[in-house]
């Protein structure tokens, strides 16, 4: 797994990702999540980066399954990084 560095910049905490991490654009989305914080680039909208992952699959990964007889009541994903 590779690592990146922590430094302090005037009251605020900054990341330097390595070369191989670098994202596109000035400013990303910053989410606190369980066990660590995600990521996720902001020149881009969150279905863009969900498809794009998405056909990394090259067969459907739940082509069947049983569904729960209520369906839950979760925040939508355009609220998500607000």
């Amino acid at each position: 797994m590779d690592t990146a560095k922590l430094f302090v910049n005037g009251k605020s905490q900054a990341v330097r990702l390595p070369k191989r991490y670098r994202f596109e654009g000035s400013e990303v989305y910053v989410k606190k999540v369980s066990g660590g914080v995600l990521l996720l680039p902001k020149d881009s909208s969150v279905w863009d980066v969900w498809e794009k992952n998405l056909s990394k699959y090259k067969t459907p990964f739940m082509t069947e399954r049983e569904q729960p007889a209520q369906q839950q009541e979760r925040e939508t994903l355009n609220n998500v990084f607000d």
